[in-house]
């Protein structure tokens, strides 16, 4: 695997690190429980960092030097992708076994994915996480993605032999770029079900008080402004922000936004910023919310949902994306047009003035990422897909010679 900024070994909660080093991490754990030999190649970004570390999942982790061995934002990477595969087209022809696929995570990966694999017959399968086209869409002017990233990406999927995607909605902007149907496979991310269950500890709370949950980096795009606006008009309830930067939000300046926005609102202790939390406690906070609430602008999947839903907890969702397919509206929770106020207002009012509804959704939604959503599940598809691209590759060689 190459995911050149989102390494599974980063801390998460930076503005560049957050679901696609979870999603990295957590499926090539789930391929070498299924006997597969995985290392994911990212970018050095510290030059005292090792050649090779073994991560607990049995995967190996391998930092690429391509650029300064310095942390850049991952706008600023993609003069660099020709020199990362360059780095492994010689270590894949110099007498080391190549790879039998090569799995690429976001369009610069894939450029350094194909100038890998150039002549050598090695298939690559590419997962975008995020389109070019659908961000500058939603961000305009404010987007600093290089001006050449969506050219860039419709010639990706076009070339590779495979493009995953992650939801129904991604087929779709996949078509508007051309790329042919036959090109594309869905595969839904997973969640974590030993980690992500309804039962076990419960962070305390305050009584008669209902809470609402939201997890994300602390990016405009995740809408935690929109919890904000609609708070005043749920009731006797606070919201919860979990995410942020490891060193905490005190200085994050999207952190010092909403906290100004809670303040003109008259919420200052109603809003609560938890700023990063370690991973093995985020069951009990979870468990311990009523509802858990999904605000962002468009979301290429969204785990933040799955892991609500492992826990029991019903969703209420903007209805972007793949939020649009895992949240099912009046089974596991609520839709809202992104962007209604009002309409989230409403839902979560409704939804935290009745227990017995919220109930119902969590066991639904519980059921629902059990059967569905599991990485056991994704990586078994996946894997498919990677023996049906070599085996295409290998009657190619047949045919050639």
């Amino acid at each position: 695997m190459i995911s050149e900024h989102a390494s599974p070994i980063a801390a998460i909660g930076g503005v560049d690190a957050g679901g696609q080093n979870l999603h990295v991490a957590e499926l090539a754990s789930a391929l070498v429980r299924q006997g597969h030999e995985v290392t994911v190649y990212t970018r050095r970004d510290d030059r005292r960092a090792a050649t090779r570390v073994r991560c607990p999942g049995g995967f190996d982790v391998v930092p690429v030097p391509a650029g300064p061995p310095i942390r850049l934002d991952k706008d600023e990477l993609a003069p660099f992708m020709p020199a990362f595969g360059r780095w492994l087209r010689r270590r894949w022809v110099s007498g080391r076994p190549p790879p039998d696929v090569v799995h690429a995570h976001f369009w610069m990966s894939g450029v350094a994915a194909h100038e890998a694999t150039a002549g050598l017959g090695i298939p690559v399968v590419l997962t975008f996480h995020a389109l070019g086209s659908v961000k500058r869409r939603h961000q305009g002017s404010a987007d600093t993605s290089p001006p050449q990233r969506i050219a860039v990406e419709r010639r990706l999927a076009v070339t590779s032999d495979r493009v995953v995607a992650q939801c129904d909605d991604e087929v779709r902007e996949l078509a508007d770029l051309d790329v042919p149907a036959s090109q594309v496979v869905v595969i839904p991310s997973g969640v974590d079900l030993d980690r992500f269950t309804p039962t076990g500890p419960r962070t305390g709370r305050r009584p008669g008080v209902g809470r609402i949950m939201s997890v994300g980096r602390l990016v405009p795009r995740k809408g935690f402004d929109d919890l904000v606006r609609a708070l005043p008009a749920v009731g006797d309830a606070e919201l919860l922000i979990v995410g942020g930067p490891p060193e905490g939000p005190d200085a994050d300046p999207e952190a010092m936004r909403l906290r100004r926005l809670a303040a003109d609102l008259g919420l200052t202790d109603r809003v609560r910023l938890l700023g990063a939390v370690d991973r093995d406690a985020m069951p009990s906070w979870y468990r311990s919310a009523d509802v858990v609430a999904c605000t962002p602008w468009y979301e290429p999947f969204g785990l933040t949902p799955l892991e609500a839903m492992a826990c029991g907890r019903p969703v209420v969702a903007y209805a972007v994306g793949g939020l649009a397919e895992s949240v099912e509206p009046g089974v596991t929770g609520v839709h809202v047009p992104p962007g209604d106020v009002d309409g989230l207002a409403t839902a979560l009012r409704d939804l935290l003035a009745d227990p017995r509804r919220r109930e119902r959704y969590g066991r639904a939604a519980l059921a629902r990422a059990r059967t569905r959503y599991s990485w056991d599940t994704t990586a078994a598809d996946l894997a498919a897909v990677y023996a049906e691209v070599a085996a295409d590759r290998g009657r190619e060689k047949v045919a050639v010679s």
